[in-house]
């Protein structure tokens, strides 16, 4: 470690782990992105993949000569729903929630109706053969409905065969779906059916490319004890009885269960250009056919991802919400979605709510920063000794300079380690609010002064033409949170000298670029995230100052430091396996310096 540099320990310690923190960050995006690129170029072969896949076989009953007359619209409504129905397949053809709304390019608002299936974005069916082996595919029939209150019974003929679709509209988001057959037996001897789903989701939020990310499958199985996603090109859960699987998008979810559960589960995404849609998704499973009969029960929920209805249905729907893994995600909901409900009740904007959510965070956390201020005043005290152990060193066995180097932090009482601690600590924090922002459906739509939506990024400044890595705008609550880490940047790294020594690295140089590297993440991503980083770290610059001329006092510190120095100081033990490990590598280093001298003889 080159002392001389103005680097101790704690501090490279610390930015080695900031650093691969925010190069994970960074490579995760970039490499995503590389995904999306990739599957543009893949699309038409894997578009032309899916179609064959999918494609029915010759089919009977269907009518490529059926009229628009004979194909009907059926609708029904409740509270939070409206739907629609075709005649044609028989299928739920638009679906519309009823207390949202949809993100409006054209006049920068949410004010369109929140469509999850419309426009034929949406397809699904049955699909099974007969005794001749010609394919039957219930999305070409054409049924005849039966309307009686919030229910609809659609009717089709199966060469003799009948076979029924019923829908009735439940509160919750829910639409039960029965399918019952009669006489199907027959006409084939089929013991499976194809469950076939077409889907186009549809561009809802402002931040596309983020909503695009947002999207893949999910689905649960073991009896909905497990939980899996899958925002890969390709899906294969054929080992797994799933209970439901639904399509995710940012804030809302189509998702169909069936109660005898889909085998053989397999799909295909495909990440779209279209203005108006983000990806198309294509799911092929199988359903029990018993005697030769369709019988079989499914329900279709229409969900917004909010926390207390999914965990209301007790169907695993909550792990949907992308909250993290692991104590990232209970720390998204045993913590920060009730902290923010509880402060959001006082009756506060959404914006002054995660403001004093932010405090609340850095208040929790100001013991361990004191802890990492006062190791970098102790730090500073001894300085001038370990820059006496430098020079004294300075052409010596750099292994002996270091265990020189110990020997003052072990005397001064000094815990290198002990600014590695505070770092780990705040990372779950950092990746737990990282997943909480562009997440949580309460803040969608929620303005904060500039910013119309925390949940996308601001876009005050707007460029007419996009620029590489950031964009067609520029973000200021990104801008700013880029200035207020540079100033918190300068002032926890000015004790840092310029490298004397070729090839060493600039570390002020490295401290200042990631700030800014961190300006192309924020400038696309929610501003709620880059609010909360501006807030915070504007707070940490007024806990430094506060610590540094009212909490420690260097020359207490130093005093402390020679009273330890005094005293016969315990060899810990992490500074014992360093002892021990140094003298190893120093005995190891003499007999190879032996061993060469011995060869350079014989030579």
């Amino acid at each position: 470690m080159q002392e001389k540099n103005g680097l101790d320990r704690s501090q490279l310690i610390n930015f080695m782990i900031f650093s691969l923190l925010l190069m994970g960050c960074m490579f995760y995006f970039t490499k995503r992105q590389a995904d999306r690129e990739m599957e543009r170029q893949q699309q038409a072969a894997k578009t032309e993949q899916v179609q064959s896949a999918v494609k029915p076989a010759e089919s009977l009953n269907h009518n490529p000569d059926a009229q628009p007359a004979q194909i009907q619209t059926l609708k029904l409504e409740n509270n939070e729903l409206n739907l629609e129905l075709s005649t044609l397949g028989g299928q739920i053809s638009q679906v519309e929630l009823k207390q949202y709304k949809a993100y409006n390019h054209k006049t920068d608002k949410a004010d369109l109706p929140l469509y999850l299936f419309a426009k034929n974005n949406s397809s699904y069916g049955f699909e099974f053969k007969d005794k001749t082996g010609k394919s039957i595919s219930t999305k070409n029939l054409i049924f005849s409905p039966q309307v009686s209150g919030n229910s609809v019974t659609m009717t089709a003929n199966v060469n003799g065969g009948i076979l029924q679709f019923v829908y009735t509209l439940l509160p919750n988001y829910t639409v039960d779906f029965k399918v019952k057959s009669q006489g199907l037996s027959q006409i084939t001897t089929d013991s499976k059916a194809n469950f076939l789903w077409n889907f186009s989701n549809r561009n809802l939020e402002k931040g596309r490319n983020q909503e695009q990310t947002h999207s893949e499958f999910v689905y649960a199985f073991n009896n909905y004890k497990s939980y899996d996603y899958d925002g890969r090109t390709t899906m294969d859960e054929s080992g797994e009885t799933l209970n439901w699987l639904g399509i995710k998008q940012q804030f809302f979810a189509p998702v169909i269960e069936a109660n005898g559960g889909f085998t053989q589960s397999k799909g295909e995404q495909v990440s779209l250009d279209s203005a108006e849609f983000l990806k198309k998704f294509d799911f092929g499973a199988q359903v029990q056919m018993n005697g030769g009969e369709l019988n079989q029960d499914f329900k279709w929920y229409f969900l917004p991802l909010d926390l207390p209805l999914l965990k209301s249905y007790d169907k695993n729907f909550e792990e949907i919400l992308p909250l993290g893994w692991s104590f990232i995600g209970t720390l998204n909901r045993g913590v920060f979605i009730p902290m923010y409900n509880f402060i959001s009740s006082w009756g506060l904007t959404a914006g002054w709510v995660i403001f004093v959510m932010t405090i609340i965070v850095k208040l929790v956390l100001s013991p361990i920063m004191f802890k990492q201020h006062k190791l970098g005043a102790m730090m500073r005290v001894i300085k001038p000794e370990l820059d006496e152990v430098n020079e004294k060193y300075k052409d010596a066995d750099p292994l002996k300079k270091q265990q020189a180097m110990m020997d003052v932090y072990r005397k001064a009482g000094v815990n290198q380690m002990a600014g590695c601690l505070p770092a780990l600590l705040q990372i779950p924090l950092f990746y737990a609010l990282f997943r909480f922002f562009p997440n949580m459906i309460d803040l969608r739509g929620k303005s904060f002064w500039f910013a119309k939506d925390l949940t996308a990024y601001d876009d005050l400044i707007k460029f007419g033409f996009n620029i590489p890595l950031l964009g067609d705008h520029l973000s200021i609550f990104a801008v700013a949170c880029t200035a207020v880490v540079l100033l918190y940047t300068m002032m926890t790294s000015g004790q840092m000298q310029q490298p004397q020594q070729e090839g060493m690295p600039n570390m002020k140089v490295l401290m200042y670029i990631f700030p800014i590297t961190f300006l192309f993440f924020l400038n696309s991503a929610a501003s709620g995230l880059s609010w909360y980083y501006f807030v915070s770290n504007a707070i940490n610059i007024v806990i430094i100052l506060v610590i540094k001329h009212f909490i420690l006092d260097e020359k207490k510190i130093h005093a402390q430091i020679q009273a330890n120095k005094a005293q016969p100081k315990k060899e810990g033990k992490f500074q014992k396996r360093m002892r021990e490990m140094m003298e190893q590598a120093q005995e190891q280093q003499r007999l190879q310096q032996e061993q060469l001298k011995k060869q350079q003889k014989r030579k």
